[in-house]
């Protein structure tokens, strides 16, 4: 059997210092979801020099891709996926420059053992724009190009490892609701003030919180309340995301907060609209055999069991409706020393530096060694599946 250690090492001096430049590249040169035209183009095209068949633009998304390699032997689909968006204002700052580097690497680093050793199987690497909005993941779910991957791999830059736990389901609702304009002043009696029905919704979302389980969370923000304090607001808008642990009580909790801004638009006169702003993302569903393979590969990395945190969430991602098509982890990697929170301008500037990116290529040989570990182990396969379906 190789040494799969020397393999990954000797690929990664041959093209560490390569991914780094690339992820440095993409950190300096931020691209907000779905206009990641420059993040998406360099991760294509170095997949296509490691020897991938990459289709660009895929479901009608710029830039989405995904590549394949098929060994040509019989075994399951291992899929990586890449994200490479980055936040308003403050770019890099959640680390996706170190993710789509990172599962471009591993996808590297796989296909390099997988042929050493002749283990069967294909890689898929899902580049996946707008994580942090309208996510890719959602619209390459429901089109089923996870149904037939075997297994799904990413790990996320922290200031410390965690192990893959779960996130909220979430609904992202936005509620316009229109009245009428009047003089506040001289003939207030002929306006229907619009900006009085997102209040009383604020404030019947803030009553139903005492019934709200534990693990939900309800949060908004006037988006619109009008122009001029002396004009009866005619217009007037709200936006909110309505989370909870499972998608079962996401949807239930969802429907309390329609009918609260239901009895708003009642109370008022106004009327209501009620649409979608951002997707909706699925609950997390760690597979824990694989999981399991994972911390057993940090282990063997030197990073024993009792520095590995064990959280519960952090959110909500698109990776949850992954997880609810085939078996995923979603691990955090540490990147950086400080206890830094992400969506921070200290996070953004640490994940830039030179540790942060020998952390990255250490997050691909995790994710490379894995996927082999589970591709060459039938049995452990057979494990990873099983928990997946019983899990259904």
């Amino acid at each position: 059997m190789p040494d799969f250690a020397s393999i990954f090492q000797a690929a990664a001096e041959r093209s560490g210092q390569g991914w780094k430049q690339l992820s440095r590249a993409i950190g300096e040169r931020p691209e907000l979801g779905h206009e990641e035209f420059y993040a998406s183009a360099q991760l294509a095209d170095e997949l296509e020099r490691q020897g991938f068949d990459v289709k660009r633009g895929v479901l009608g998304l710029p830039t989405a891709f995904v590549a394949e390699y098929d060994t040509g032997r019989p075994g399951p689909v291992a899929g990586l996926l890449c994200e490479y968006d980055a936040l308003p204002d403050i770019g890099h700052a959640c680390g996706h420059h170190l993710i789509g580097v990172m599962g471009v690497a591993a996808a590297a680093l796989l296909k390099e053992a997988l042929d050493a050793c002749g283990i069967g199987g294909r890689i898929r690497v899902y580049g996946t724009p707008a994580e942090e909005t309208r996510g890719a993941k959602v619209t390459m779910s429901e089109a089923g190009w996870f149904d037939d991957c075997g297994f799904a791999l990413m790990a996320h830059p922290y200031h410390a490892h965690e192990r893959s736990g779960r996130s909220l389901a979430m609904h992202a609702l936005q509620f316009d609701y229109y009245g009428r304009t009047a003089h506040a002043a001289a003939s207030p009696h002929l306006g229907v003030n619009a900006l009085d029905a997102v209040l009383l919704l604020f404030g019947s979302v803030n009553a139903l919180r005492q019934q709200m389980r534990s693990d939900a969370r309800v949060h908004g923000i006037v988006s619109e309340g009008g122009q001029a304090p002396n004009i009866i607001p005619g217009h007037a808008a709200a936006q909110f995301y309505v989370r909870a642990a499972d998608s079962a009580y996401r949807d239930e909790l969802t429907e309390r907060v329609r009918a609260c801004a239901q009895g708003a638009a009642l109370q008022t006169g106004c009327r209501l609209e009620i649409t979608p702003f951002e997707f909706s993302y699925d609950e997390l569903r760690t597979n824990e055999a694989l999981s399991e393979t994972y911390q057993r590969m940090l282990r063997l990395e030197g990073v024993p069991d009792e520095q590995v945190l064990s959280g519960s969430d952090h959110g909500s991602l698109d990776l949850g409706n992954v997880s609810l098509r085939c078996p995923a982890i979603h691990p955090y990697l540490k990147v950086v020393e400080e206890k830094l929170g992400l969506h921070t301008v200290e996070f953004r500037d640490a994940a830039m530096r030179e540790e942060a990116l020998d952390a990255m290529l250490a997050g691909a040989r995790l994710l490379a060694a894995t996927a082999l570990e589970v591709m060459a182990d039938e049995s452990l396969y057979r494990a990873v599946r099983d928990e997946f379906e019983g899990g259904r």
